[in-house]
């Protein structure tokens, strides 16, 4: 829009600012990134002497820009510290979507496999299929195999089966927030992958940019859980509904994943390992 031009015109703007940024915000309540995202847009427009409509528009243009192209070298940094714990061949079970969709160009727990394929590296990817939504079907999937890369798509329930079978060596998972303990909100299902492979002694790795540790966060139980449409269980994907009419309907869309099972988060500035209450201050 435009906006007068001198010191009056700056606060409608950053007042019709501001309420689109709560907007959006109030989208996604348990990812803190998007937070990170909308606050230094909202403090850059803040610091910016034009005032003008086009003028701030194309200010806020070149913000956004700005944190496509750091977020470009995040998604590479992120897949180098990671490639670190993996090995050729080796099996690797992911779950939901953490890819270009994600965080062009990788993606932050497909960033390793990308970077390793790109080396000759030959991983067997398992990735669950993530219900309700399927985002492991319908992005991840298509992601891996589109680059040529070895991936096999699974119900989220035999997560067990493969792991006891032994074709998994490493669980790679993004997530949404981070706690200051180290607890980690992710889609749903994900902490049940981590207390499967704590139990069969696979290593459960986090990778996720310091945009999403949330340090005034002190634990899990703090984490918001967005909660959707029960329709997302009973109806979608379906030709009919699937479930009794009436049905009552639990459907969150995360959970959080305890400190103890994680073996280690994986950042753009190194690798976290437990206690996280201290590795994670380390990495700022």
């Amino acid at each position: 829009r435009n906006a007068p031009a001198g010191t009056a015109g700056k606060e409608p703007f950053l007042r019709e600012l501001r309420r689109i940024k709560a907007y959006l915000a109030s989208s996604r309540p348990t990812a803190v990134n998007l937070f990170w995202a909308l606050d230094r847009m909202e403090k850059r427009a803040e610091t910016e002497e034009q005032v003008s409509g086009p003028a701030m528009s194309g200010v806020l243009l070149r913000e956004a820009d700005a944190i496509k192209r750091d977020e470009a070298a995040v998604s590479r940094q992120i897949g180098e510290q990671a490639l670190t714990l993996l090995q050729d061949g080796w099996g690797i079970l992911t779950h939901c979507n953490a890819g270009a969709a994600a965080m062009p160009p990788y993606g932050t727990a497909l960033a390793p496999l990308h970077l390793g394929a790109a080396r000759g590296m030959h991983f067997k990817v398992y990735a669950g299929e993530t219900r309700p939504l399927l985002q492991g079907a319908r992005l991840t999937a298509w992601e891996l195999q589109h680059s040529g890369i070895d991936v096999t798509l699974i119900c989220d329930s035999a997560a067990s089966i493969v792991m006891k079978q032994g074709r998994i060596q490493a669980v790679l998972v993004g997530c949404d927030r981070v706690a200051a303990n180290g607890d980690t909100a992710n889609k749903i299902g994900t902490s049940g992958a981590a207390i499967l492979a704590k139990h069969y002694g696979i290593p459960f790795y986090v990778c996720s940019p310091l945009s999403t540790l949330d340090l005034d966060c002190p634990d899990g139980s703090g984490i918001v859980i967005e909660e959707r449409p029960a329709e997302e269980i009973t109806e979608r994907w379906y030709r009919k509904p699937m479930a009794p009419a009436g049905i009552k309907v639990y459907n969150p869309a995360f959970d959080v994943t305890g400190a103890e099972l994680i073996t280690a988060i994986i950042t753009e500035k190194g690798i976290a390992r437990p206690p996280f209450q201290w590795s994670l201050k380390a990495l700022f």
